[in-house]
């Protein structure tokens, strides 16, 4: 379904994948039944996953190229050159985009996460709000993914995060009844004058957002935490010492100047001596550098671990 590119980049052929979903959408799950699978940890106990879950939530930018997830032909090239990478372990992501990789055949031995909570849209009045619209546990579970993801974030002047809190732990009972692993992203989230939602990236927000997500459920059995690093670097011992939980670093978006990059990786550098953290979890910074060279920005994480 792809042929090659002078980057490296496989050339996505989206009118075999239409034709397929339109034809044969059993072959969906036919694709899935018989994806080989390995365990979530190989023996080095690391983990680089590639996140590739913002468009169903409405984010298509990044920096200053406001469309640049919208092209699913290139987003699916990017993501099978980043998979391609030694290193790499897995892609998070949305039953659309998951779909089209199992008809590629780009998750043969990979770990498989499932983008759970999509609900809330970047921008919308309701974005606080993250219902569960995207894989459910049994989902997971029936296609054989390996894990699940939620996003979890808090406002503490919002009375409706306490149902976002609620969902989010009868979702970790679920993946736990399962036996599957769900890294839960929390945040402490706050509304500005003009209404833009942003998220507190102080030590004390990040570590009191740790204490709570720690705590979701009947079992933390199969609870990972999906962590930011913190506003100053040095805070992150102090942040990661708040729970016992297996962690990966969030890449987030680290701006497209050279300086900018060099800085982000030397705070991921740091955060990942801690004990608790296993890894990293990146996306839109390794499949949209700034110098367009995926397979470098993707070798250059995969070195850090």
């Amino acid at each position: 379904m792809s042929t090659g590119r002078a980057d490296g980049r496989p050339r996505v052929d989206i009118a075999e994948l239409a034709r397929v979903r339109a034809r044969h959408p059993e072959a969906i799950a036919e694709a899935a039944a018989r994806r080989r699978r390995r365990p979530l940890l190989n023996g080095d106990g690391r983990l680089l996953i590639v996140a590739a879950d913002h468009p169903a939530r409405g984010v298509l930018g990044v920096g200053d190229r406001q469309l640049a997830m919208a092209d699913r032909a290139d987003l699916l090239g990017r993501l099978c050159l980043a998979l391609s990478r030694p290193g790499v372990d897995g892609v998070l992501a949305t039953a659309d985009i998951l779909d089209d990789l199992l008809l590629l055949g780009a998750l043969d031995h990979k770990v498989v996460m499932g983008s759970m909570n999509r609900g809330g849209l970047r921008g919308a009045s309701f974005e606080l709000d993250d219902r569960f619209t995207g894989h459910r546990p049994e989902d997971i579970e029936r296609l054989r993914f390996d894990a699940g993801k939620l996003l979890l974030r808090l406002d503490y002047t919002d009375p409706g995060s306490l149902t976002t809190l609620e969902s989010a732990a009868r979702a970790v009972d679920a993946m736990a009844a399962r036996r599957l692993p769900v890294f839960v992203e929390p945040f402490i989230s706050r509304r500005t004058p003009e209404g833009e939602l942003v998220n507190d990236l102080s030590a004390e927000a990040v570590a009191r957002s740790i204490a709570i997500a720690s705590g979701l459920g009947g079992s933390s059995a199969y609870t990972w935490l999906k962590v930011p690093v913190t506003a100053d670097p040095d805070d992150m011992a102090r942040v990661m010492a708040a729970s016992t939980l297996p962690a990966v670093l969030l890449g987030g978006d680290i701006g497209d100047s050279p300086a900018d990059r060099l800085a982000a990786y030397e705070k991921w550098r740091g955060a990942l001596r801690l004990p608790t953290v296993r890894g990293l979890m990146a996306g839109r910074s390794l499949l949209y550098p700034a110098d367009g060279d995926v397979a470098a920005a993707v070798d250059t994480a995969a070195g850090l671990l």
